[in-house]
């Protein structure tokens, strides 16, 4: 089992919820820095690195910064085949499942599995589902798939399932970089109860209210980025927030 899922789950079977903190290639040094060590005194899980494309900066640069200033696990998430590095603890092998492009869904993996099978990388298969989060974002667009509805949360979980069925090793939810809204807590509960693999939620989460109802509906792990880059408060106020979620169980 890879070493991300297990570290999930154990905090799973503790009654504890983890965080992650997505940070962008193209963010300069300084800005990375800063953020690796705010996680660090935050105690953020783990830091995923990546996106849909990189502009200007360098994956591999960054990963050094943030593992020079950060202890916890880290992770690259991938826009293409193209973001591999040795540096990292692992890669999220996402396959985008909720689309109809068959390069997003096997085509890119096939290019860089050789690679991938040469590396020391711990290698997370998951099933990546892109849900309607108010607007197109970066990710339905370059990878020219569209999004499932917002307010259709049984297609979610047939999708989730699918998922599972296939071998996948977690379920990823994503509403996008930069979505006007985070998704429902309808269709996190409902793919939570009919899922019993680890659920990663990202997208829209730009406060720690909505962070808590996401836990609260089955979310074992949230994921901020765009959020991080207008108020970096926000990394104190939701390992606050999941740290609060174990007191409350434990009462």
């Amino acid at each position: 089992m890879s070493i991300l899922i297990q570290h999930i789950t154990a905090l799973k079977k503790a009654s504890k919820k983890a965080l992650a903190v997505l940070i962008d290639p193209d963010h300069d040094d300084l800005a990375v820095q800063n953020i690796a060590q705010i996680c660090q005194t935050n105690q953020v899980d783990f830091i995923f690195v990546g996106g849909s494309i990189i502009t200007h900066g360098e994956l591999s640069n960054t990963i050094k910064i943030i593992k020079d200033n950060f202890s916890g696990l880290v992770y690259i998430f991938p826009g293409n085949e193209l973001m591999i590095d040795q540096q990292a603890d692992g890669i999220l092998l996402l396959s985008l499942i909720s689309g109809r492009n068959p390069e997003y869904l096997i085509g890119k993996h096939v290019t860089a599995a050789p690679t991938l099978a040469k590396s020391d990388l711990d290698i997370v298969a998951t099933a990546y589902l892109l849900i309607n989060g108010g607007k197109e974002t970066s990710v339905s667009y370059i990878s020219n798939t569209k999004p499932i509805p917002a307010d259709k949360p049984d297609i979610a979980v047939a999708t989730a399932l699918a998922g599972k069925m296939l071998g996948m090793h977690c379920i990823y939810m994503d509403a996008g970089s930069g979505a006007q809204n985070a998704i429902s807590n309808t269709m996190v509960s409902k793919v939570s109860k009919n899922i019993n693999l680890p659920i990663i939620i990202g997208g829209g989460i730009r406060n720690a209210e909505k962070a808590l109802e996401l836990y609260k509906n089955g979310a074992d792990v949230l994921v901020i980025g765009n959020g991080v880059e207008n108020d970096q408060s926000l990394i104190k106020e939701i390992a606050t927030i999941k740290n609060k979620i174990l007191k409350t169980v434990e009462l």
